[in-house]
């Protein structure tokens, strides 16, 4: 007979399951309201994911969402569409900032990705494909990998995870068990 010391003894599975799910599902009441579906308007229709970072509509996602457009069309989870202009573009970094035409409602709050360890829960919120908003979760399975850009500049400093990400996630955010964004959903990757 083994011997097992009474301070690790195995916990109740059930209780890790369900602190795990509570986690996810608290982030998620606390980001997703802020998630939008984005969609080009004119020229090459595309969509993807965005997420305001403030009260009066500035929504941030990735260039390649957005391309070459100048205005897009936003669509908050609760169905309302408007409206909105793309102030600006970082090619290399595969960021974009989008302002919309009226305030989101909801916005996220940018956590601190410098204090990320591996193992650390990673949810990604998007609309891949242009179905309902999902949600997958994983974890940080490293942090300061590189990957290339659509302009062909190495970002450094990215975090990788083990959360699905699909076509139409890009640019949703990636969120901690706290409900800060810790990165920015890119599904796709350059060669």
């Amino acid at each position: 007979m083994g011997y097992m010391d009474k301070d690790i003894a195995p916990q109740n599975d059930g209780a890790l399951i369900d602190a795990y799910s509570q986690s996810i599902a608290a982030a998620i009441d606390i980001v997703g309201p802020a998630v939008s579906r984005i969609e080009r308007v004119g020229g090459r229709q595309g969509h993807g994911s965005g997420f305001a970072v403030s009260p009066d509509g500035l929504i941030i996602t990735n260039n390649h969402v957005v391309e070459d457009a100048k205005v897009v069309r936003i669509t908050t989870p609760d169905g309302f569409v408007t409206e909105g202009r793309v102030l600006g573009r970082d090619v290399d970094t595969d960021i974009a900032l989008i302002r919309a035409n009226t305030s989101t409602g909801a916005w996220a709050k940018l956590g601190d990705s410098q204090h990320l360890r591996r193992g650390h829960i990673a949810i990604a919120i998007g609309n891949p494909l242009g179905f309902e908003w999902t949600v997958t979760a994983g974890i940080v399975s490293a942090l300061g990998r590189s990957m290339r850009a659509a302009s062909g500049r190495l970002m450094d400093d990215v975090i990788q995870t083990d959360a699905a990400l699909n076509p139409g996630n890009s640019g949703g955010p990636l969120v901690s068990s706290g409900g800060e964004v810790i990165g920015v959903n890119t599904a796709v990757i350059q060669g």
